[in-house]
């Protein structure tokens, strides 16, 4: 029976100071926003008057939810989620399933990716389906351990999970999702000591299946009846253009957004233009509060706020491994190891869009980016980490030199 000790308070301190960091970040970046928006609100008889606090307000609602929400998952015995694994993923999935049901699934930014449910906020189920998929990955290749070298009875069935969920983000569109979910299944396959040569192929065969997704985006030419996969094409062939190019771009509906979040990051010079003095967030970058936070905290802080961010996020990854080297259950190390892998992702590519080094995309900076269902479900994530925390065995660390990429041959990993 495994001892429980405390949770890991660093990493609890640190995911609550970048939440605070967030909220600090909303109150001053979406100040303009919120006016508009509460101020159309006004002109349908919704709101007696508007105010310059509505995003913020909501963030502090999600962020109060999910102080319960860690408590809560925190408490879980690992047992607990390695039980019933087998049913979050299906429940997540038949969540992303709703989205296609015209009166309850609803379109944001062209993607029909979010659940209206009467009397309560959209939900994004991709966001929770990710946590889910994290659980049933960790709970399958613990119990396929014996196996793993086979094609057809380990690597087929693995990947054909991956297929549940990406076959109806393809279909949403949601090809985003699909980014951040690709390396981390592929990721989760190498730790399980998945044979190399199959994760070339899975390498490959994602490598080849976003050029064709590219090339059909890039081959309709009918204005009217576009592919569904044409943003994707066409925001690529943004992104692949010189800076100049886009600075001098004439088209002010595909490249006004990239244009302005350039101008945010470089107005800021080395020290960043101060607190509360971006000149973007009024109006100029579209989601400044969600996807492009980091570019006004770039042009706000500069530096020092990158600075911040990125060893936060860090510090988070490196927590999280280590707790995955304290167990020698397989579920508990496949599940914090999966976890703090897709914080690290989804960090990565947020910055990586706001740095102009990754095609723009719709993925939210873990923590800090207004948004309730990425900010509920990485909490859980979290959560689950800490639960962890609470009932790792701390004596195994004594006992073994261990890498994060070391359960291809370590002992101490028992597979029951």
């Amino acid at each position: 029976m495994q001892k429980k000790h405390s949770i890991d308070i660093p990493l609890l301190l640190t995911v609550f100071l970048l939440i605070a960091f967030g909220m600090v970040m909303i109150s001053s970046v979406s100040v303009y926003s919120s006016f508009k928006l509460t101020s159309s609100q006004v002109a349908m008889g919704l709101l007696d008057e508007p105010n310059n606090s509505f995003y913020l307000a909501k963030h502090i609602q999600n962020a109060i939810l999910a102080i319960f929400l860690i408590i809560a998952v925190a408490q879980t015995p690992i047992r607990i989620f390695e039980k019933y694994a087998k049913y979050i993923f299906p429940g997540t999935l038949f969540l992303l399933l709703l989205a296609f049901i015209p009166w309850i699934g609803v379109k944001y930014n062209g993607a029909r990716g979010w659940l209206d449910f009467p009397g309560i906020p959209s939900i994004q189920p991709v966001e929770f389906v990710k946590i889910g998929l994290i659980l049933y990955l960790a709970y399958f290749l613990k119990k396929r351990y014996s196996r793993m070298t086979l094609f057809q009875k380990w690597f087929i069935p693995y990947f054909s999970i991956f297929l549940l969920v990406a076959i109806p983000l393809a279909l949403l569109p949601d090809f985003w999702s699909i980014l951040i979910i690709t390396p981390l299944v592929i990721a989760l396959y190498f730790v399980g000591g998945g044979n190399v040569r199959y994760i070339i192929v899975s390498i490959v065969i994602a490598c080849v299946g976003a050029l064709g997704v590219y090339l059909i985006g890039k081959s309709s030419t009918d204005p009217d009846n576009p592919s569904k996969f044409s943003y994707i094409s066409a925001r690529i062939d943004r992104f692949m253009r010189n800076a100049e190019d886009v600075a001098l771009s004439k088209d002010t509906a595909g490249d006004y957004q990239l244009q302005q979040w350039l101008i945010a990051i470089g107005s800021a010079g080395m020290s960043g233009l101060g607190f509360w003095r971006s000149i973007q967030k009024f109006g100029y970058l579209p989601e400044a509060q969600g996807d492009f936070i980091f570019s006004i905290i770039i042009e706000e802080w500069w530096f020092y706020g990158a600075i911040f961010l990125i060893a936060a996020y860090l510090f988070i990854i490196h927590r999280g491994y280590m707790i995955a080297r304290w167990f020698k259950d397989p579920f508990a190390y496949y599940t914090a190891f999966g976890i703090s892998t897709l914080i690290g992702i989804q960090a990565m590519v947020n910055i990586g869009v706001n740095l102009n080094v990754i095609p723009l995309t719709g993925i939210t900076l873990p923590f800090v980016s207004y948004g309730g269902s990425s900010l509920l479900s990485l909490i859980i994530g979290v959560g689950i980490l800490l639960a962890l925390s609470r009932q790792a065995d701390y004596d195994l660390i004594r006992q073994t030199n261990f890498s994060i990429f070391g359960s291809r041959n370590a002992k101490r990993i028992v597979h029951r």
